[in-house]
């Protein structure tokens, strides 16, 4: 099993930023700790709240957020503490923390090594330093590549580099710039973003009403922002990191095995404000149970409850194309036929057929995938997985 700990703290709120964090004072990071300690040496007693199947061992934890790093060194040991205390950590589990540059002092790098991280991911965005401090980053070009050198000398060298396409003021040539110095850190990992716009962003909201506040006049239009993205797609390849997911690439070996289970429904328990689990259903009539908490701190910190929804069999067909599909490798109709029957698949298949035409995925064998253009207007070939038809034939 994977496990997934929010931590919703930041020194600043980027104003792309759509996650359930935010600038709080230091005083509530005890108090949030401490939540989230209970509710970890509760695991198994939620889980049988919700309705789902436990398991103990663990290969993988990840911390995200926020920025976990402005936790005290100390106050990270006690996360970590709590989860091996309740669960049984393989010697040789993925531990990611993610970290905004800057904040990796050698106190913090050397309580991440106590703690037995194997992997930092850098949500570096631009390492043009215009367009970072236009979104709230307070991060420079070469506070990035000190924290990586030193992430380096320290022995993690399993990192990942996040970049944004479509931030303001982002053009193709300094575009090519993040590109050219995210090669040039030899990074392990990348993962490459469009810029969402929607209203859960204030850069979003400015966006979408055409106004100027936080330099929105100044993002590249949805073809420019594609353009990017494909461009990160070619270098990247080129460079030996590969694609294997929408926006994920890796050098041989370095994918992320937190972040995989998602996408193959491996069961995941989160904890902290607005974190998501899935597990195994202990109940014939459901496959699996989905919870998450509340996405508000005060409303987590008071142990407001979770909310719990069960994936029934259609529910489970539904999620084995829109997530299956965001990996390269794609979906294979022969385990699709073997777990849902082959009833169930010939019922998609002129779905399938219509988006083979449309040149948004492909068909090789039994196995279907996303076309360059389908991984463009994913969202788009998802839908029409979304309440396709029931196990019975029936809409």
């Amino acid at each position: 099993m994977g496990i997934y700990i929010s931590v919703p703290f930041c020194r600043t709120k980027c104003s792309y930023c759509n996650f359930a964090s935010d600038v709080f004072s230091r005083v509530v990071f005890e108090r949030y700790v401490d939540r989230v300690c209970t509710d970890v040496a509760s695991a198994s007693q939620i889980a049988q709240e919700m309705g789902g199947q436990i398991e103990h061992e663990v290969d993988s934890i990840y911390l995200g957020g926020g920025t976990p790093t402005v936790l005290d060194p100390a106050q990270l040991r006690r996360i970590f503490e709590a989860v091996r205390a309740q669960f049984s950590v393989q010697p040789d589990a993925e531990v990611t923390v993610e970290c905004a540059p800057g904040t990796l002092a050698p106190e913090v790098l050397e309580g991440l090594l106590r703690c037995g991280v194997s992997r930092v991911s850098l949500g570096v965005q631009s390492f043009v330093d215009a367009e970072a401090a236009a979104v709230g980053r307070l991060h420079k070009r070469s506070t990035v590549l000190d924290d990586i050198s030193r992430l380096r000398a320290s022995g993690i060298t399993n990192i990942n580099i996040d970049l944004i396409a479509g931030l303001p003021h982002q053009t193709a040539e300094t575009w090519q710039q993040s590109l050219d110095e995210t090669l040039a850190t030899r990074a392990a990992h990348v993962s490459v973003y469009m810029l969402e716009v929607d209203e859960d962003s204030r850069l979003g909201r400015e966006v979408i009403a055409g106004g100027t506040r936080y330099h929105a006049h100044f993002v590249p239009d949805e073809e420019a922002t594609a353009d990017f993205y494909v461009a990160a797609c070619e270098q990247l390849e080129a460079a030996g990191i590969a694609q294997y997911e929408i926006s994920n690439f890796a050098r041989p070996g370095s994918e992320s095995r937190h972040n995989l289970k998602y996408w193959t429904r491996q069961p995941y328990f989160g904890f902290g404000v607005d974190a998501h689990s899935m597990l195994l259903s202990a109940a014939p009539e459901a496959e699996a149970v989905r919870f998450s908490t509340a996405d508000a701190l005060e409303k987590y910190v008071a142990g407001s409850p979770r909310q719990k929804t069960a994936v029934s069999p259609p529910n489970a067909l539904e999620e084995c194309f829109f997530l299956g599909l965001r990996l390269n490798r794609g979906v294979d109709l022969r385990e699709v036929a073997a777990s849902f029957g082959q009833a169930a698949l010939e019922n998609l298949r002129p779905t399938i057929a219509e988006l083979v035409a449309d040149e948004l995925m492909e068909e090789r064998g039994e196995i279907i995938r996303l076309t360059p253009r389908g991984r463009l207007l994913s969202n788009e070939v998802f839908e029409r997985f979304l309440a396709p038809v029931s196990l019975s034939g029936k809409s």
